[in-house]
């Protein structure tokens, strides 16, 4: 009996939740570049275009500037890409969108809180600190290699210094960086007590 054979994987082509996100914040960036005054007007977050520009609370996390480069969006999705991941296999694709979406909206409640009237804050990173906040908690004395730095660090060193430093960088939104980072200590906590009763029961 002739038999029909199918070279197509069983569960077929997906990007993952982290691939996703690289994906849309890749699309969002090279969208930007060409209508930058559009796109960061639309979509940046702004006290003084909040709440008339209310959606600019989830947008403005996928929204990069494309000047004066590209590094700050490669900053922002090779650090997406290595602590979502390692998040992810800890505590599933599910908490770790849960932990990268509120981290991001904290961050923008406190930008909008303490943050200048006039100016606009765009990127990721206060997700990403969200991430990052929630994987030092997991797994702190994790070594990470940090440009330019040519030896392994402690994860929580690399996270609080890193925040330190960007905190006193001209131009960045250190409130967003601050409240998705405090987020992602505290779901840290959470995983961690959720993980040491399962290990009790």
């Amino acid at each position: 009996m002739a038999r029909r054979v199918s070279y197509r994987g069983r569960e077929g082509f997906s990007l993952g939740p982290i691939g996703f996100l690289i994906v849309v914040n890749i699309i969002m960036y090279v969208a930007t570049s060409i209508r930058p005054e559009l796109f960061l007007e639309m979509f940046g977050l702004s006290r003084f275009y909040f709440p008339a520009h209310w959606w600019a609370i989830v947008t403005n996390m996928f929204i990069h500037d494309p000047f004066p480069g590209i590094w700050h969006i490669i900053a922002n999705m090779l650090t997406l890409y290595f602590f979502g991941s390692y998040l992810t296999r800890l505590v599933s694709s599910r908490n770790f969108f849960i932990v990268y979406f509120l981290g991001g909206l904290l961050g923008n409640a406190v930008y909008l809180l303490l943050g200048p009237l006039y100016s606009i804050a765009i990127g990721a990173s206060g997700a990403i600190f969200a991430v990052a906040g929630a994987l030092t908690v997991l797994r702190p004395k994790l070594t990470v290699f940090i440009i330019p730095i040519p030896v392994p660090i402690p994860l929580f060193v690399a996270v609080l210094g890193g925040f330190v430093l960007l905190s006193f960088m001209p131009g960045v939104a250190w409130q967003a960086h601050l409240g998705g980072l405090v987020l992602g200590l505290v779901a840290g906590y959470i995983f961690k007590r959720r993980q040491r009763w399962s290990f009790r029961a």
